[in-house]
């Protein structure tokens, strides 16, 4: 086995999901690998109160600047690709592809992959209000020739209101789950035959077996993509974020 890449993560928005991704690609690497292997990670966790002022704000200006300078400290510490360890913050994904010289792995490329592999077409997306209206996220799964539907005002609101309420501070509640469970079924009869997870932070309430659908779980898709760079995946869309 020649050497793994090493992978830098933007994380800390918010600090429950980077903290499971790194789990999964460990475990992903060790399970490919056997013995005390694990993954040569680098990690910069934000102080996600400064970038949730940012997203209030709608200055993703400054995030950008804050993430892109961030990116850049990784692969001079010797990171050879980044992943940013969420959803909504990919609004500055071509901020940060500008200020590095590797690879980012998009995180809508890596689900558009897995979804077009499982001949699915219309898809429902969740996640924070951000990821759910605008178009950096929706535009990037369309480009993947993807038919892609949002709730309606009132599930929007609740679904983002458990994300900053509740999850990124690892509260998982109950009432929460089922609020989530009917926003999908609405997805669902509005034709969505596989729903995504947009927000890493829901997964902790939902999971595939609660789901009538094909589920597309970010946070897992995201770190098997992880595990393929480190262990020297070729180049591909997932790898080198490359537009279909």
């Amino acid at each position: 086995m020649g050497a793994m890449r090493r992978l830098g993560i933007l994380g800390g928005m918010a600090w429950p999901s980077t903290a499971d991704l790194y789990r999964r690609i460990n475990q992903g690497v060790a399970a490919r690998l056997g013995g005390a292997h694990s993954a040569p990670l680098i990690i910069w966790s934000v102080d996600f109160a400064e970038i949730e002022a940012h997203q209030a704000a709608g200055d993703w200006d400054a995030a950008g600047r804050l993430l892109a300078d961030a990116a850049r400290r990784l692969e001079a510490a010797g990171a050879e690709g980044l992943l940013l360890a969420t959803n909504t913050m990919h609004r500055v994904a071509e901020v940060i592809e500008a200020a590095a010289d590797v690879p980012l792995l998009h995180l809508a490329d890596v689900t558009a992959a897995r979804i077009r592999g499982d001949d699915v077409h219309r898809v429902g997306l969740l996640g924070t209000r951000f990821t759910m209206e605008q178009d950096f996220y929706r535009g990037r799964l369309a480009d993947h020739h993807l038919d892609v539907l949002v709730p309606e005002e009132a599930g929007r609101a609740e679904v983002h209101r458990m994300i900053y309420d509740e999850l990124i501070h690892g509260q998982v509640r109950e009432a929460s789950r089922a609020a989530l469970l009917a926003v999908i079924d609405a997805l669902v009869v509005r034709g969505a035959r596989g729903i995504i997870a947009g927000c890493t932070e829901l997964e902790l309430l939902v999971a595939a077996s609660d789901v009538e659908v094909a589920w597309y779980p970010t946070t897992a898709l995201h770190a098997e993509a992880a595990v393929d760079f480190v262990l020297g995946a070729g180049p591909g869309a997932a790898a080198t974020g490359a537009r279909p």
